[in-house]
């Protein structure tokens, strides 16, 4: 059987870099390994495939003599899986294999902790002004007992000679395994510690002082760094991100740094204007309402908002005046406005006026 093309078995051009080219192997190799397709002899000839095909396109002189001679011009050289193939495919498969956690010689290394998370709600106040926090976790922390050592005893694992890996071959092609002696890590605990059991790790409540900063709002994240879970073999701890919930205040609603109100006032004070003494974050100011003030008219009060988290400055406060009509009015009160109607002028009402107009025009 003639052999395919190796630029159309990978699915690139033949003026592909050698990175796309190293891409579109670490795809097909992933789709068509044999550990991912046990049994499947289309998918294995397929990985073969692409296997010796990424094994001449890598290499800068082979792939220039396949161009230049096709599949004749790689006559006598063969296809053995070393080389170029070996070294993408132990990077390519160390996650897959369990070896992201070990150096390139195969040694184990110490890893890092992994990060937490604490949801935190507090109050609109608090997120204003800032305030503080003493919260309780429970985290995987370095073992007490055996300072994080698993136990006493130590010696080399004799699978894997220490590695944490072995080599095993599928087909012709060699991979590495994380090593089914140790678990990986490349010794054996003849004194395992009985409070970790070996692990090196226990679990512990950890009470954590946060300080939470003014202006924080609604998903905000507070990053502490190494108050995560410990690292393995004396890896360094993780870090805990406390991410802020802020409850609704009464009266406030916000929209970044600056907060906004609505404020009730009379018909009569709307009309002749008055002094309303408005609540802030700080307390209250005077707010001067001028006369012939219209409902929904925003008044903005600077530097009454909320303090930017990074430090430029306060927000401001804006005031909707909402009026109200009156409602169960007495007789007294109905006769009144009737003459307060019958005595208004055309310039009274300007809305009204303007929209009457609008009217006319619309339907002359």
């Amino acid at each position: 059987m003639s052999k395919g093309d190796y630029y159309d078995i990978l699915g690139v051009s033949k003026g592909a870099s050698s990175e796309e080219i190293k891409k579109a192997y670490r795809k097909l190799a992933m789709q068509h390994h044999p550990d991912r397709n046990p049994g499947n002899k289309n998918a294995e000839d397929k990985f073969k495939e692409a296997s010796e095909a990424y094994s001449v396109l890598a290499d800068t002189e082979k792939r220039a003599q396949y161009d230049q001679f096709g599949h004749g011009g790689m006559s006598g050289q063969g296809f053995t899986g070393g080389g170029g193939v070996g070294d993408i495919f132990d990077d390519i498969f160390e996650g897959f294999f369990g070896g992201s956690q070990r150096t390139r010689a195969g040694r184990p290394e110490r890893t890092p902790g992994a990060d937490l998370r604490y949801d935190l709600t507090i109050r609109f106040d608090e997120a204003a002004f800032g305030t503080t926090r003493d919260i309780q976790i429970k985290i995987h922390d370095t073992c007490k007992d055996c300072h994080g050592e698993g136990g006493s005893g130590v010696t080399e694992c004799p699978h894997c000679h220490g590695a944490g890996q072995v080599r095993v071959s599928q087909g012709f092609f060699s991979m590495a395994r994380t090593c089914h002696e140790c678990n990986g890590d490349g010794r054996l605990l003849k004194n395992p510690c009985r409070t970790c059991r070996g692990s090196g790790l226990t679990r512990t409540t950890k009470k954590i002082h946060v300080k939470i900063p003014p202006g924080v709002d609604n998903g905000s994240k507070l990053r502490l760094s190494g108050e995560g879970e410990a690292g393995q073999r004396g890896g360094p701890h993780g870090d805990l991100y406390v991410v802020i919930f802020v409850e609704p205040h009464d009266l406030f609603t916000r929209h970044e740094d600056d907060i906004f109100c609505e404020i009730p006032i009379s018909f009569s004070d709307a009309a002749l204007g008055t002094d309303l003494e408005i609540p802030t974050l700080t307390g209250h100011v005077k707010l001067k309402i001028p006369s012939g003030t219209q409902s929904s008219k925003v008044f903005r009060l600077r530097g009454k908002g909320i303090a930017n988290v990074h430090g430029y400055g306060l927000g401001d406060q804006h005031v909707k005046v909402i009026v109200e009509v009156p409602k169960n009015l007495t007789t007294k009160q109905k006769e009144l406005l009737k003459e307060f109607t019958s005595l208004n002028r055309e310039n009274s009402h300007p809305m009204i006026s303007q929209f009457l107009n609008k009217i006319k025009r619309a339907f002359k």
